[in-house]
């Protein structure tokens, strides 16, 4: 990216999407100062930053995960970059570093994914990575997407991956149970030994490492 005024290279556009009014001040203020970096537009909800990114056309999105009302950070981040054009870089920026929250915004499309509690400088080299599409990573997360992806794989019984695919299209017990014809009950005891064996104990939660362990066909 070049400035065309001085043939110099061109700030990064940024969009803010943060609910809390105060944080976003604060970051607002941070980015301010921060060299390279133009912040071109904030937004508080996710249908909010849809609407102005696709009029602003920025080249990160600095996105939050919970954002109250309507659809969450994970959501808006989808749907950002499954957008025709030239989609923006999302950089998930949160307090939340659990592995269900981790691996789905990667598998949503988020370029990095940062804690709140990190140093402003390295936000600002986060925001300039993710800006030529360059993953960027906190430690902390960093540390736990390589430890999960050197675990061994659980071993899973045939039935529970059936059930585990039925479960990532949203079906519920009953509809599992139709479909794989066997009983309600059934499909209730191989649930919490999948939850044992993934190491979880909800439904998101089990699809989300059964797609992080490549366990879905």
């Amino acid at each position: 990216m070049t400035d065309p005024a001085d043939g110099g290279p061109a700030p990064v556009r940024i969009l803010v999407c943060d609910d809390h009014v105060v944080v976003r001040a604060g970051l607002l203020a941070l980015l301010d100062s921060a060299p390279g970096i133009e912040v071109v537009g904030e937004a508080g909800t996710g249908e909010e930053a849809l609407a102005l990114a696709a009029r602003l056309a920025p080249d990160v999105v600095l996105m939050d995960l919970q954002l109250g009302a309507g659809i969450d950070g994970v959501e808006t981040t989808r749907r950002l970059t499954a957008g025709t054009g030239r989609a923006p870089y999302v950089l998930v920026l949160t307090t939340y570093d659990t592995d269900a929250d981790i691996t789905r915004a990667i598998e949503a499309g988020a370029t990095g994914y940062l804690l709140k509690a990190e140093r402003p400088e390295e936000l600002f080299a986060a925001i300039h990575a993710a800006a030529q599409g360059r993953t960027a990573l906190s430690g902390p997360v960093a540390g736990r997407v390589m430890a999960n992806f050197r675990k061994p794989r659980p071993a899973l019984t045939d039935r529970e991956r059936d059930i585990l695919a039925q479960l990532a299209t949203g079906l519920g017990n009953r509809e599992i149970a139709r479909a794989l014809f066997i009983s309600e009950a059934t499909v209730k005891t191989h649930l919490r030994r999948i939850y044992d064996k993934l190491g979880v104990d909800t439904r998101a939660g089990a699809v989300a490492v059964a797609k992080e362990q490549r366990l879905l066909p």
